[in-house]
């Protein structure tokens, strides 16, 4: 079987269309759309279809593109972009025929388009110049193409526009043997005069870095690139700003049964290093830092394949449907990863969270990790914490012009103390700590998010 990943950055007008078209097709049995925090309803709409979505550990195509090779289960992966509505009904087909029918381990989509002036002005020269027995390709830049995972897992996925031209000559460089297949007509977005001189510059390093023909190190010296990634604003629909409540939930032991560090630790096997490092470090910044170390190595697939392991409290999806029904904002505000936090929303439906941002290369984890500036202590802080997930939810709040007594808040642990202090409405929820029960209007002993039904109802 095969599975259909699809990278996706602001396509609300189409991703339902392509994913729509992906599963009529009777060869696939999956279809994931990496969502590289799209500010508009890209993941409503994938999610309406039926996709499985997740979010790009790091801005760009190609690390959507390897977060996707990594979560994918089948051995035959096919890539679409997600902007182009013209594909042919039969495109799934066209591209994964010649490895189902073992012909091909690679298969490069050509078609005719509008434009093609980088391919023909900057790849195809600096190929033939650079690596002369190079197969000669109709449109090496294609972005549509299908492949083996064991093979795409060993090639190195560009993090600008070079992403495509790089598979395609680590695919050569592998031995794979390599097709072409027409898929007739597309149209997509032309790209503006600005971004194809981006286009040019990041296609032609990736070309002159992968020619075997570069013997000259200081031919040119070319800037590592890096993807400056700001505090990006929440994918909240245009509607949702006019509403008036928040419900904020904690995830550890709240959302998920159980906390996803204490899970990873068991499973990767450092419950014994996650055991020292939260008994000898009293300093929450610290212990933070510390922590992230300890996933170090480990690749957003196998991250995420744990969080999955643990099961989500019954009835949420109702619980979820009701707060919706009565106009709240939903969300999830963590101490721990916005890769998991985000994996969640995507997967149950929250309009937004706020937690710790865990740093990938090449999709797997540095062990490193930035603390977003919302859980910090600034003039509007209502407590004197120096990090307090109290000050996320304020700034939440503030940006949605909400007041906090019309928000509603559920956790479990003592980090949870201000927010649920503070909420309108604070809910401990199966809680251990006798300092969560006494601040909270409700208490939960059953770990059953149907008994918060009648609360907001």
């Amino acid at each position: 079987m095969v599975t259909v990943i699809i990278p996706a950055l602001n396509e609300e007008k189409t991703v339902r269309q392509v994913v729509a078209l992906v599963n009529r097709a009777t060869q696939v049995s999956e279809v994931i759309v990496v969502d590289d925090k799209s500010m508009d309803d890209t993941v409503d709409e994938a999610r309406k279809e039926g996709a499985t979505v997740i979010t790009s550990t790091k801005l760009g195509k190609g690390a959507s593109m390897k977060d996707g090779v990594l979560v994918a289960k089948n051995e035959i992966l096919v890539f679409l972009d997600a902007d182009i509505a013209t594909y042919p009904d039969n495109i799934i087909e066209l591209l994964s025929a010649p490895i189902i029918k073992d012909e091909a381990d690679f298969v490069k989509s050509f078609f005719s388009r509008q434009a093609g002036r980088v391919t023909e002005l900057v790849a195809k020269p600096l190929l033939s110049i650079l690596n002369p027995d190079f197969p000669k390709f109709r449109q090496p830049l294609s972005g549509m193409i299908a492949g083996k995972k064991s093979l795409l897992a060993q090639c190195v996925f560009e993090e600008g526009y070079g992403v495509d031209i790089g598979i395609l000559m680590d695919m050569h460089q592998l031995g794979a043997r390599i097709t072409e297949v027409n898929i007739g007509n597309i149209e997509n977005r032309m790209q503006a005069l600005e971004q194809l001189g981006r286009m040019s510059r990041e296609v032609a390093r990736t070309i002159i870095r992968k020619s075997k023909a570069m013997e000259t190190p200081n031919l040119e010296t070319y800037e590592n690139i890096q993807v400056i990634r700001e505090q990006m604003e929440f994918a909240i629909r245009e509607g949702l700003m006019s509403l008036k409540k928040i419900a904020m939930f904690d995830m550890d032991n709240t959302i998920l049964e159980k906390s996803f560090i204490h899970t990873a630790a068991d499973q990767f096997g450092f419950r014994e290093e996650l055991f020292n490092i939260i008994t000898n470090n009293s300093n929450s910044f610290l212990c933070t830092k510390l922590i992230a170390r300890l996933l170090k190595g480990k690749n957003i697939g196998d991250i995420l394949a744990v969080a999955d392991t643990i099961p989500v409290t019954p009835h949420l999806p109702e619980l979820l449907s009701e707060l919706k029904e009565q106009g709240y904002i939903t969300g999830i505000i963590s101490d721990s990863y916005d890769c998991i936090t985000n994996h969640l929303k995507n997967k149950l439906g929250f309009d937004f969270t706020i937690s710790n941002e865990l740093e990938f290369s090449k999709s797997v984890a540095t062990g490193e990790v930035k603390i977003p500036s919302f859980f910090l202590q600034d003039d509007k802080s209502q407590c004197r914490h120096d990090y307090c997930k109290l000050n996320a939810l304020i700034s939440i709040c503030g940006k949605y012009e909400v007041d906090l007594k019309n928000t509603l808040v559920v956790g479990d642990g003592e980090n949870d103390i201000c927010c649920i202090r503070k909420a309108g409405i604070g809910i401990s929820f199966c809680s251990s700590s006798p300092m969560v029960d006494a601040v909270a209007d409700y208490i939960i002993k059953k770990r059953d998010f149907g008994l918060l039904v009648p609360i907001v109802q």
